[in-house]
């Protein structure tokens, strides 16, 4: 064996070992959390509270992701506010059986090329009450989640509250296989970066807060050219002093990816974006691997060494998802994905860095600097 085939396979050995470490961390945070989803929910005098759902197209199941929200275990008013920007959207079908419990607004005017934050503009004079919650969508959420979230923004120094999801597959197996990026490698990710305050985490599947605050932050006007909106809102947050924090309970993702493309657009956009967020901890990501870098050490030293790195890379992999799914309460994808999934993420975090338009809902947009887009014109 030549030298330099020597270096990459210790190299490779190396970065695999260290992706070994990091699953386990995760699986072990993950367990964590887990306690506290099981623990009773803080006490919180309940309040009128309006949820915002910016709508766009058909999903598979999202009368249900809506009903959930309906659900709640919360005995003061609700108003759940639906919005689109087209009378012909394929979303209004699902809120027919709603009627009077959902409030809809349909409004064309474009403000950016976020076009869901401009669609949040537009709902925005429809809101009626102090505590406002923004939850994307393609979210289901337990019967306890307003409880927790309303507890969790009430903690002095809270200015907003966000939470961590899971994933579930509703339209084959693409969807799935994208959930499973969602529950084994984007959320034990979340989590860990919490625990070792590595990141600042808001996330478009819950942002809960004040209505002084979001008009102290700009409301929503001030993000309509901004891809990762989410992120954004959790900064302007703590440019006032305040924090967002982590609602200990898990909401559910709904993917939707019909095709290995649709699938591959969806995830290098998630990519980019988090990349562009924060480059340096974007190219620490490559712990996250420890199956590719596993195999490629096999491939340039084979022998037995290399063999059991590749069986413990997996089985750690398998270990990390069964810790999820305790924690979650459900299985997201079965174990024989997991490798397939394993070499799609890796192979997405490589081609991200190539990544300088994206694709969102029917638009392509053109990425700018301090994470701005813009309507990419023909």
């Amino acid at each position: 064996m030549g030298s330099w085939t020597g270096w990459i396979a210790a190299i490779a050995s190396a970065l695999a070992i260290a992706g070994i470490g990091w699953v386990l961390a995760a699986a072990i945070v993950a367990a964590r959390f887990g306690r506290l989803l099981r623990a009773p929910s803080a006490s919180v005098a309940p309040e009128a509270a309006t949820i915002l759902k910016p709508l766009y197209g058909a999903e598979p199941k999202l009368g249900d992701n809506l009903r959930s929200f309906c659900d709640q275990r919360w005995s003061a008013p609700v108003q759940i506010v639906a919005g689109v920007q087209s009378g012909d959207d394929g979303a209004l079908a699902a809120l027919h059986p709603f009627g009077a419990a959902i409030d809809t607004v349909i409004d064309p005017r474009i403000h950016g090329a976020n076009a869901k934050i401009g669609n949040l503009i537009n709902m925005t004079p429809a809101i009626r009450h102090d505590l406002i919650v923004l939850s994307d969508s393609d979210i289901a959420a337990p019967t306890d989640y307003l409880t927790r979230v309303a507890a969790t923004l009430a903690e002095p120094g809270v200015g907003a509250a966000t939470c961590a999801y899971a994933g579930r597959g509703d339209c084959g197996i693409w969807s799935v296989l994208g959930a499973a990026g969602i529950s084994y490698h984007f959320l034990p990710s979340v989590l860990l970066s919490v625990a070792l305050r590595t990141g600042d985490v808001c996330m478009g599947s819950t942002i809960a807060m004040r209505r002084d605050t979001l008009e102290r932050i700009g409301g929503f006007d001030r993000f309509a050219d901004i891809l990762a909106d989410d992120h954004a809102i959790g900064a302007a947050v703590r440019e006032l002093g305040l924090s967002v924090a982590i609602a200990p309970v898990i909401v559910t993702h709904a993917s939707a990816e019909r095709s290995f493309a649709e699938l591959a657009r969806h995830e290098l956009r998630w990519a980019a974006t988090v990349r562009d967020l924060n480059p340096a901890g974007y190219v620490g990501l490559v712990l996250t691997h420890p199956l590719p870098f596993a195999l490629i050490a096999a491939g340039f030293a084979p022998g037995w060494p290399s063999v059991a790195l590749v069986a413990t890379a997996v089985a750690v992999r398998i270990a990390s998802a069964r810790a999820i799914d305790k924690m979650v309460g459900r299985t997201t994808a079965p174990r024989w994905l997991l490798p397939l999934r394993d070499l799609l993420s890796f192979a997405i975090f490589v081609a991200s860095f190539f990544v300088r338009q994206v694709r969102w809902r029917d638009t392509e947009l053109a990425m700018r600097k301090a994470g701005r887009i813009e309507i990419k014109r023909a």
